[in-house]
């Protein structure tokens, strides 16, 4: 695959409260605003490798590093909903008014919190291959067995998470390894995506980037995801896009009927063979549904 290179902002924001933020704009950056909710752990640093697509369909593809992630200070106490009012902040520092929002994997319950708390803000709502409740019934039954072991730790021993990150898998540390890891149990469809050198050398750089100052924001993330989000998925009354893979061993399956059933305005595609790395294999169809 030829990658397109592309124009790339990046600055670090400061918040009312003080708290300084790490954003990077790609793609055509006059062209309409999409926030990407990046995964966990992850960093401002996800993107499609081919910043051409964003271009061509004039894009402006901004990503924020969320609390303790990157260049972002980390937020005590934060709840998902904190993060949306973050967000709102961020944009009213950019000045753009309105914007959509999609997000990936663990940035999943970080768009459904926008399209509840900041709804007058968006164009667009999307998640692709978003996490959902974990409470869901057969939610983990499908995940890897790492992510079951970090699911069940965040919702029974959330003290454990830190020294456990820390010790055995720091993305920081070793992000080589940390990818063969986090990737062990995807199906052919996503290691087929991911074995492409330009992917791969993107992933490897944002996750070493997500654990710069350390893996306190990625223990909180994972806290944040196995508790009650805060808000009722039913009283979204924005329109939601949701698209998933079926075979996806990260995000099952089950997490995203169980939320387009509990969305009353969600507009839902599912894609049989196909997995977690929806994002990047059908960025170019994500990009339309969103800027147009």
């Amino acid at each position: 695959m030829a990658m397109g290179s592309s124009d790339v902002r990046e600055q670090r924001l400061r918040l009312r409260d003080g708290r300084a933020v790490g954003v990077v704009e790609r793609g055509d950056l006059s062209g309409k605003p999409v926030v990407l909710l990046q995964g966990t752990p992850s960093s401002r640093l996800l993107h499609h490798p081919d910043d051409s697509i964003a271009r061509s369909l004039a894009a402006r593809v901004i990503t924020i590093d969320r609390p303790g992630f990157g260049l972002s200070d980390f937020h005590p106490g934060r709840t998902l909903l904190d993060w949306a009012d973050d967000v709102a902040q961020v944009a009213d520092l950019m000045r753009i008014e309105p914007f959509a929002v999609v997000g990936f994997s663990g940035g999943g319950p970080y768009v459904a919190a926008c399209a509840y708390r900041i709804p007058q803000r968006l164009t667009r709502a999307m998640a692709v291959a978003g996490a959902g409740p974990v409470d869901t019934p057969e939610a983990t039954a499908a995940m890897t067995p790492l992510r079951k072991v970090g699911m069940a730790t965040a919702a029974r021993a959330p003290w454990l998470l830190r020294p456990a990150l820390w010790l055995r898998f720091h993305p920081g540390r070793n992000p080589e390894r940390f990818f063969e890891e986090f990737m062990a149990g995807f199906p052919a469809c996503d290691r087929a995506i991911v074995a492409q050198a330009e992917m791969r050398a993107m992933l490897v750089a944002n996750y070493a980037e997500a654990a710069r100052q350390g893996v306190r924001g990625i223990a909180w993330e994972l806290r944040l995801f196995a508790r009650p989000w805060g808000f009722r998925l039913q009283d979204i009354t924005t329109e939601y896009h949701l698209w998933h893979g079926e075979d996806d061993a990260s995000t099952p399956i089950a997490m995203a009927r169980a939320v387009s059933a509990a969305i009353p305005n969600c507009r839902v595609r599912f894609f049989p063979g196909e997995g977690h790395m929806l994002f990047l294999s059908r960025w170019r169809e994500i990009l339309e549904v969103l800027v147009s």
